[in-house]
Parts: structure tokens; sequence; C-alpha cells
């Protein structure tokens, strides 16, 4: 890809790159919805990547993408939210949140490859803002890093795009690194790399995209995290990770309304799970261990958080019944992608096992892959 940007962008601008850079995408192992309430997240990078070559450029940023035909522009001295709409208002909120905080960005002309699917609740998003801020902090020879470049795309995607996003996909793709997950207690911003490596215990991690697809900037999302803003105001905490697990039934009993009691048991008790599955990697011990988890974190989601789909459920469901040793949803839901960790022997029946069931349902076939714990945003060129 790195090859393929750099040529496309010579032929498009009429001069080479000034530099080739690229962030991950992500998968979250476990810890959905937990990321806004204060929570503990274990996401991994992943092989699967946004690439951007780019150049300095004249009083203009220009955008483009090998996979979109539109071209965006836009001024980084003055460009403000709603100038620029779609995808290419990932890169312009980099811009913008860059200046917000005092930094001075000079225009460039901006190249996009990728191999994420959009929509896959895999991150593409993040990716290329984590991506387009390595570039822009390079060319502008600015220093932010680590956590704080991962809060400057998070605010570009929050208040530049409009996606009420968490800031674990960013710290995924920033903090991401080859055979480990990334630990995240999303208070402290404590981050923790943790030796993730299935197939050291004969095991794969299959990541299935059912093609339902998401967009984060319809209602659903926006309002879950309302509902727990809400419930964390009615029990007098400063969120729900506050809560013990101890504590959890009497809290619910507290709470007015069903929602409100189902989207709290979920959160408290995905922290738990977060925490058990980490002991788990800390210790060493066999990560089949993990497999009970990672399907009492699906059940969850679709029970009590309600951000399943029927594709999701049924690969869930398929992938189980063909011997996976834990299935779940990963990412924000309402379609997207599930996980099944299996052995590493057995994943071509658990591919065909989830396709199978897909045309029996009349679904769209899902595109399946195995994911491995990669390095994070950096240049390449």
């Amino acid at each position: 890809m790195e090859t393929a940007a750099a040529a496309e962008f010579t032929r498009a601008y009429g001069r080479p790159p000034a530099g080739v850079w690229a962030a991950p995408g992500r998968v979250n192992l476990i810890g959905e919805h937990t990321d806004y309430n204060d929570g503990f997240v274990l996401p991994m990078a992943l092989h699967r990547q946004v690439v951007v070559a780019a150049a300095p450029a004249a009083g203009r940023s220009t955008v483009r993408s090998r996979q979109q035909a539109d071209v965006a522009e836009f001024r980084a001295v003055s460009v403000e939210p709603a100038d620029v709409a779609g995808w290419a208002a990932y890169v312009a909120g980099v811009a913008w949140a860059l200046r917000s905080d005092g930094y001075a960005v000079p225009d460039a002309d901006f190249l996009v490859d990728s191999d994420i699917p959009v929509g896959a609740g895999l991150s593409s998003s993040a990716a290329l803002g984590c991506a387009v801020a390595r570039a822009m902090i390079d060319l502008a020879e600015l220093e932010v890093h680590g956590t704080e470049l991962a809060l400057l795309v998070r605010r570009a995607e929050n208040d530049f795009v409009g996606a009420p996003t968490g800031l674990m996909d960013q710290l995924a793709s920033i903090h991401g690194r080859t055979g480990h997950v990334v630990f995240v207690d999303t208070r402290s911003l404590v981050v923790e790399q943790v030796p993730f490596v299935p197939a050291a215990h004969g095991l794969t991690l299959l990541v299935a995209d059912t093609r339902a697809r998401h967009q984060l900037v319809d209602g659903q999302y926006a309002q879950r995290r309302q509902t727990c803003r809400s419930a964390a105001r009615a029990l007098g905490v400063p969120a729900l990770r506050d809560v013990p697990m101890d504590d959890l039934e009497e809290a619910v009993r507290r709470l007015p309304g069903q929602t409100m009691r189902r989207r709290l048991r979920h959160v408290v008790t995905e922290n738990a799970r977060v925490l058990d599955v980490v002991s788990v990697l800390r210790s060493g011990r066999d990560l089949r261990a993990i497999g009970p988890v990672l399907s009492a974190s699906h059940a969850s989601l679709r029970d009590d958080f309600e951000v399943t789909v029927p594709q999701l459920d049924v690969a869930v469901d398929s992938a189980l019944a063909a011997g996976a040793y834990g299935a779940r949803m990963t990412g924000g839901g309402f379609g997207g992608s599930i996980i099944a960790l299996l052995d590493s022997r057995r994943r071509d029946e658990v591919v065909t096992a989830v396709e199978n069931a897909f045309q029996r349902c009349g679904f769209d076939p899902p595109a399946t892959f195995t994911a491995a714990a990669s390095p994070g945003a950096r240049r390449l060129s």
C-alpha cells in the first residue's frame, strides 16, 4: 500500500510526496461501551490500516482517496466544522483540532489509501484521523505524541465531524504493538501493552465482517451515552465505572426504568470481564480460558445494551456452534464485525459454518480474516 499510495499521489499532484504514514484499525478484544463510562478497554491494533501520502502545499489543502471519487479542499488556517463534509471531514478536523490547540498547521496535499472496510466496526475513521495527524505533525515539525495525539484525534471526530466516539479507537491506533493488546484505564489514561499471541496457543482470533453497515453519527450511539450519563447522575457517581460489582443489584434497584437498569448492568459487568481477561493474559494461562468471557460480553451487549443486530447474533451463534471457544461483536454495534477465538486447525470449519448460516438467513456473505496484533501509527517513509 505504501508504494501504491506514493505512486497515486505523484500521479494526482504531479510531484512525489514528502512522506507516507500509516495508522491501523483495531478490534476490541473486550470492553465495549465502557470507554465513555470511564471504564476499562482491551483493544488491539490490526494489520489492516490507512495509509496517507502527503506533501506541503501553498494556500489550500486538497484531499484525495483511492477509494473515493470526490476531492475535498479546505484552508488549514480557517477551516471550521461544517466547512467539509463526508469522509474528508476526518482530515480537515485534525487540522482544525491542531489549530485550536495553538499549533501552526501548514496546508498540505493528501492521498489516502485503506484496506479497512468502512462501517465494519474496525475503526476506519480513527485510523484515518491518526494517520493524517501523524502526517500533519511531521510536516509541521511539531512535538505531539502518544495519548496527547489520541486525544486530539478524538476531539476532531467528536467536535468537527460530530461522531460521539470514546477514546479507545484512537488509543489503540496510536499505542498498538506487535503481539500485544492495549489495556487502557480510560479515566487515568494509563496504557499497558499486554502480550496476546493466540498462535502460541494453537489458536486463531477470527474477524468476521458481517457487511451490516453501521454509522455512529446516527442517534443510537449518542442515545446510549446519554442514558449512561443520566444513570450516573441518578446514582450520584461521576461515571458508571464507579459502581462496584458488589453493589450492582442495589444500584439497579435505585434506577428508574428497565432501560437504564440494563445499561448499568452491562457497563459494570463488562468492566469486570475486561479485568478477568487481563488477569488471564498477564498470568500466561491458556487463552482458551477467555472464551466464555467473550461470549458473556456478547450476551450482555445483546440483552442489556441492545446494540447487536441479527447478522451479529447469527455470526456469533454459528461460530460457537462450530466449536469456537468464545465469540462476540466488536465495536460500537448496530452492525459491523464479530471476533471468535478458535483452534487454528478448525478455522475453515468455523468460517464455513458462519457463511452457511448467513446464506440460510438471506444475509450478504460475510468477509473473514485472521487478526494479528500490529504496530501503531507511524511514518513509513
